[in-house]
């Protein structure tokens, strides 16, 4: 039986050190090197930015003409996008980290990216769901859309959770009002949810009931019957229908949670964060707009977990004023030089083939002297 032995190298410690040397030298030069490479559809991603940035504004201006004020506490970038902690028309409770990273132009951008990729051209039709939770994804939404000149059949939901757009006299409506009479947007929704629980504003004391209704009244919105989730789901395919086929949408569009259109805490799961072009796997849960959709095969951008959406594609969190046009991934993105790292790369393996092969030449040599 042979034995076994273990035996040094014959190799310099040289060779190990230039060997190291050069390649923490080649890996400076990989990362130090990377270019900023412009991405896919850049000038229309700025124009769907800007006009996401026109519309903050004239929302700003119209706030302010109202004599509300903006509070920096809660609203450090001013865009009065922000609402308040608690009013009689807030449905749901609300993390304001969320709302604050909301306010951010370049979500514009993320939307039309996300549109872009899910095959969506010029003219087709969208279906969307919007909440009055999040105005500046709903703002987001409108600005990717019309950059891409589609058509939008929307419904959209009258409250909003904590810090949305829950000012009794400021609501989703007013604002989406006012962007269309300024011709900012030519995008108006076909009809009005209640929103909160069950789609029907349950929980809202007396006050906000009253307030709801009074702002359904005085603006004439056309607003859902229905009495319960079920048949709320039920109008709202038929509204989406009566347009066009169901299978015609090139892509449904959600903002915030709302109950109907992505179903109950149990469906959370089905649908990711961003673009899904993939069926969901069915888990236990309600019936919901979204998955009706999905079911065709209809593309869902899926609105919703905004710090995660924020990290994904570079975009500030909790801005402390409004971020800078051209901000993130979706714009830029910092990319290694593929023909430097494979210089770098043969650079190592001809040193290792050229130490190795002359360690086995002078064990060769070793072997000759002693026979």
């Amino acid at each position: 039986m042979k034995g076994m032995y273990w035996k040094s190298s014959n190799k310099s410690v040289i060779y190990y050190l230039v060997l190291a040397v050069f390649s923490l030298f080649g890996m400076y030069l990989v990362e130090h090197f990377r270019s900023e490479n412009m991405q896919e559809h850049y000038s229309e991603k700025i124009e769907a930015s800007k006009l996401s940035l026109k519309a903050f504004e004239e929302i700003k201006q119209y706030k302010e003409s109202k004599g509300k004020r903006i509070n920096l506490d809660f609203d450090p970038s001013g865009s009065g996008l922000i609402g308040e902690f608690f009013t009689p028309v807030t449905s749901n409770l609300g993390v304001i980290r969320a709302k604050q990273s909301s306010i951010n132009p370049n979500f514009g951008a993320l939307v039309l990216e996300y549109l872009i990729q899910a095959g969506i051209q010029k003219g087709d039709t969208v279906a969307v769901s919007l909440s009055g939770s999040f105005p500046a994804l709903n703002i987001a939404v409108y600005s990717a859309a019309k950059t891409l000149e589609l058509k939008l059949v929307i419904i959209s939901s009258m409250t909003s959770s904590q810090w949305g757009a829950n000012d009794p006299d400021f609501l989703w409506p007013d604002m989406e009002k006012w962007l269309y009479t300024r011709r900012i947007f030519p995008y108006k929704s076909l009809a009005y949810s209640w929103g909160g629980i069950e789609d029907q504003a349950f929980g809202i004391p007396k006050e906000g009931s009253k307030n709801l209704q009074n702002s359904a009244s005085i603006n004439s919105l056309p607003m859902l019957h229905s009495r319960n989730y079920s048949e709320s789901l039920e109008e709202r395919i038929g509204l989406y229908s009566a347009v066009i086929p169901l299978s015609e949408y090139k892509a449904y569009i959600n903002v915030g949670g709302g109950t109907v259109s992505v179903g109950t805490k149990k469906n959370s799961a089905e649908f990711s964060p961003g673009l899904n072009l993939k069926q969901p796997v069915i888990r236990d849960g309600r019936d919901s707009v979204m998955r009706r959709f999905a079911n065709l095969g209809i593309p869902i951008i899926h609105l919703v977990r905004v710090e995660e959406l924020a990290i994904q594609n570079g975009f500030t969190i909790q801005p402390k004023k409004i971020p800078e046009i051209g901000e993130g991934k979706i714009f830029k993105r910092s990319e290694y030089d593929l023909r430097l790292a494979t210089i770098v790369l043969a650079g190592i393996l001809v040193l290792l083939y050229v130490f190795f092969k002359r360690d086995h030449f002078i064990e060769e040599d070793d072997r000759d002297e002693s026979l």
